[in-house]
């Protein structure tokens, strides 16, 4: 069994997947926009001026694959009550990650070293997604 995220951006989904793609590395697998759908979908179910947004993507960030769409929900996504944790190989490669993701976000805690980890910091993305980077510690 897997458990992968389901991201939804509202309208800002390409500019998020090109955004990861120069700040970790992602690597785009697959992308559907409404009006490639093979099956219609109903009026009703998506905003008007929708056919170019992206109905599915997805991408893997290192051996991770995440999804994406620019969903049918208006207003501000929302993304509360969890964060994508990234574990580099060292310091300098999360330090890297780090200022690559937050550029345009807000740092919730500087990286530094804690009990656990030698480099762990938090951060909110400039889409609004949570991100923790870290350095495997010696537990």
């Amino acid at each position: 069994m897997q458990v992968h995220s389901y991201l939804f951006f509202d309208g800002r989904c390409e500019e998020a997947i090109e955004f990861y793609r120069k700040a970790v590395g992602a690597k785009l697998t697959m992308l559907m926009r409404f009006k490639e759908s093979p099956d219609p979908i109903p009026a009703d179910k998506v905003p008007p001026g929708s056919d170019d947004k992206v109905m599915h993507a997805s991408f893997d960030i290192g051996d991770t694959m995440v999804m994406a769409s620019d969903g049918c929900a208006p207003g501000e996504p929302a993304f509360k009550g969890f964060s994508l944790s990234l574990t580099a190989a060292d310091e300098a490669e999360a330090r890297r990650l780090f200022d690559a993701l937050a550029e345009g976000g807000q740092v919730q805690m500087p990286m530094g070293k804690t009990f656990w980890s030698p480099a762990f910091g938090m951060l909110v993305d400039r889409f609004g997604v949570s991100w923790m980077v870290q350095v495997p510690g010696p537990m």
